[in-house]
């Protein structure tokens, strides 16, 4: 006769509870009670910080690397990473305003630029996926081609066009809400619906959590692999196009450095760096912890250099924190909840 499987099984639950699931507890609990502290302590300590129009002017501010992380967040999801998509806000921003300088209407203008976006991440698609190219090598290589393109187009200086037929993208107000801030929620809301609803978002997620297992299960990894570099550069198009029409200019020097914060929001909001583990809604919030921090920065008067030192160390964290979370042996042994070596 078989032995019954109930005491294992009843084993194996008390073991469950035993431990204590930092990973689950980090991205639903621990990075929102983060940013609720951070509120507090900017409103306590930085004059004016929650006046509304200065919320409003934190939101505004948010919008741009929000809407990067969003799409970094299907990137890093599948175990990749794109570092060209500062260079793709600059690059799409100065073509969008190119665009309506030449008479093309705001709309297609607006679409043009997350078209070239889009292109540009396609690039980053194929050279990833199909001809199995590491991911950090390849856009960082289109990171620094990008950034040189935009040089090269506007020949290294801004073209500003103060009647820019889509300024109000990034100035405008819809019932008293930044337009940018409510394109960012319309962003999220998008990725949040595909990644949690859909069978891509499923695909995305099988991918980074075993791409060899996703292939065998009938998942076709390459087109989803591009797919997300596509997502991404779209989103950093439309970040671009919004960025150009806030200064009614078009900048070669967009965006510089804004991949970085990108990614520190990703995985802040607990989006792992090896795939398969992560909450757009997380990105969100840590694209706002972001925001709200160096906005509460400016206002205690914080010197520039002293806040690139404070993000460094937010950045080091996040990647701390993303280690952390895939060693649950160390977790326990650090929370005291290990179960200590069996008894023969």
């Amino acid at each position: 006769m078989n032995a019954s499987p109930e005491p294992v099984a009843d084993a194996t639950l008390t073991k469950q509870r035993n431990q204590f699931d930092f990973a689950w507890w980090w991205d639903r609990v621990g990075i929102l009670m983060v940013l609720i502290l951070l509120i507090v302590l900017m409103s306590i300590f930085a004059p004016n910080f929650n006046r509304v129009d200065n919320l409003l002017n934190i939101a505004r501010s948010i919008s741009v690397n929000a809407i990067l992380a969003a799409g970094l967040t299907f990137v890093i999801l599948t175990g990749g990473i794109d570092l060209s998509v500062g260079s793709i806000v600059a690059v799409s921003g100065v073509v969008a305003v190119i665009a309506a300088i030449a008479g093309v209407p705001a709309p297609l203008a607006i679409i043009i630029g997350m078209a070239v976006g889009g292109a540009c991440g396609f690039v980053n698609g194929v050279l990833t996926a199909y001809l199995a190219l590491a991911p950090f090598i390849v856009t960082l290589g289109t990171m620094t081609f990008l950034r040189g393109l935009a040089y090269t187009i506007t020949n290294g200086q801004p073209i500003v066009s103060s009647d820019l037929n889509f300024k109000d993208l990034g100035n405008g107000y819809l019932l008293g809400i930044p337009i940018p801030v409510i394109a960012m929620v319309a962003v999220f809301l998008v990725a949040w619906f595909v990644l949690e609803r859909t069978r891509y978002g499923r695909h995305v997620y099988a991918v980074g959590g075993n791409a060899q297992a996703a292939r065998l299960a009938g998942v076709q990894v390459n087109r989803v692999i591009l797919s997300v570099y596509v997502v991404a550069g779209i989103c950093a198009g439309l970040a671009g196009v919004i960025f150009a029409a806030r200064v009614i200019s078009a900048q070669p020097t967009a965006g510089t450095g804004y991949e970085l914060d990108a990614i520190a929001a990703v995985v802040l909001g607990g989006t792992s760096l090896v795939g398969g583990r992560g909450r757009i809604i997380g990105t969100l919030i840590g694209a706002v912890i972001l925001g709200v921090l160096t906005t509460g920065l400016i206002l205690l008067n914080v010197q520039f250099f002293t806040q690139l030192l404070i993000k460094g160390v937010v950045i080091i964290l996040a990647v701390a924190i993303d280690s952390l979370k895939q060693r649950p042996d160390l977790l326990s042994v650090l929370f005291g909840r290990g179960q200590g070596p069996s008894k023969g």
